[in-house]
């Protein structure tokens, strides 16, 4: 069985892959990559192959992720993330990021035809779907990252025209704050040259700052949005719902989330409408059960799940969930537009809002949003 191959031959595979490495022109790596990389993947890959033969074997989804990839944190997702972010850090390629990947798979192929080591099928496709899983994370954050680089050099230009604005903001709002002291220490009329100063310095203000929000909106298509800090959000977000799940009866759990991690939007609108979709989980998840508050990073997204355990949604439920006055639980307190209102300030600021059923568990609620980094 390939799992047993790969835990007999850990040790020789994390060797030929180094080795991979090493003849690479312009390819290092540090002793934490090579302790973390190639190793933490294999282990995963076995666990992975262990638990599809066990009585639960899509329980495996959770390790590496399903067939395809998608929005669902798996620990292959998390640590190929980190293996793309790594490579960008030692100035790399995105083509070396496929080919750290690809030595594995070659190195496993290569010492399973040496060993006359016979794979099912099975084994191969699961194979696959690791690798697929952890080259595409990888590859996203890599790219993410990169963005980033190139973001921030052309933010140069922006600081500069911003030093500009706040420069003619300050001359300004100085010579207005001249001319009012003036005019309230002499007890002049405001209808006198003095108070000509004043009136225009303030419609130059008005007009300065009127100029520079009508830039902004012409950028982002007309709205202004802020980043903030996801961790802290959810932390608000945490504190508020706990009182509430106390009521229903049910657990409430949410992990920490990453200090790194910052989202752009309406904060008010949002915060809203996870708590929307909390009440909603709260209300008909099974007394007993946990309702779980989780948030991470996928590429340039930031994603916010909302998981329950309602039994799951029945045949059509996932298509009009969202819409107006939609109740389809037997708890009808309310009027059906929570769900609603939810997706709307989710798509105000500029987010997408999906429903995932698992069948006989719960579902999924997911706020995806643009991923921004934290200000320093």
């Amino acid at each position: 069985m390939m799992h047993q191959f790969l835990a007999n031959n850990r040790d020789e595979l994390a060797r030929r892959c180094r080795v991979k490495v090493g003849c690479r022109a312009g390819r290092s790596a540090t002793e934490k990559q090579l302790a973390d990389g190639v190793p933490m993947f294999l282990e995963q890959l076995i666990r992975t192959l262990r638990i599809e033969r066990s009585e639960k074997p899509l329980d495996s989804r959770r390790v590496s992720g399903p067939s395809g990839g998608g929005a669902a944190l798996s620990e292959v997702s998390v640590s190929a993330a980190q293996h793309g972010k790594d490579l960008l850090g030692l100035g790399l390629s995105v083509d070396q990021v496929v080919h750290d990947y690809g030595d594995l798979c070659q190195a496993i192929t290569d010492l399973a035809v040496e060993r006359d080591a016979p794979f099912s099928i099975d084994e191969f496709r699961t194979l696959n779907r690791c690798l697929d899983n952890a080259i595409s994370d990888a590859v996203t954050e890599f790219s993410y990252q990169r963005d980033e680089i190139v973001e921030a050099a052309s933010a140069q230009e922006s600081r500069q025209k911003m030093g500009q604005f706040a420069h003619e903001l300050r001359n300004l709002l100085g010579t207005a704050s001249l001319a009012f002291s003036a005019a309230k220490a002499g007890n002049l009329s405001l209808s006198g040259a003095t108070g000509s100063i004043l009136e225009r310095s303030l419609l130059s203000l008005e007009k300065l700052i009127t100029s520079s929000l009508d830039d902004v909106r012409s950028i982002d298509g007309g709205a202004v949005a802020a980043a903030f800090s996801l961790s802290a959000f959810m932390d608000e977000i945490f504190n508020a719902a706990s009182l509430s799940a106390k009521t229903y009866g049910c657990t409430f759990r949410a992990p920490t989330v990453d200090a790194e991690l910052a989202i752009e939007g309406e904060r008010d609108l949002l915060i809203a409408a996870v708590s929307n979709l909390l009440q909603n989980a709260f209300k008909f998840t099974k007394p007993g059960t946990e309702v779980r508050l989780t948030a991470y990073a996928m590429g340039d997204r930031i994603n916010i799940d909302v998981a329950d355990h309602c039994g799951g949604l029945g045949a059509g439920v996932a298509e009009t969930i969202f819409l107006p006055f939609s109740q389809v639980g037997a708890d009808r307190t309310g009027v059906g537009l929570g769900l609603t209102i939810a997706k709307q300030s989710v798509s105000a600021s500029g987010g997408e809002l999906t429903v995932r059923n698992l069948a006989k568990v719960g579902c999924v609620f997911t706020i995806s949003l643009p991923r921004k980094k934290v200000s320093t």
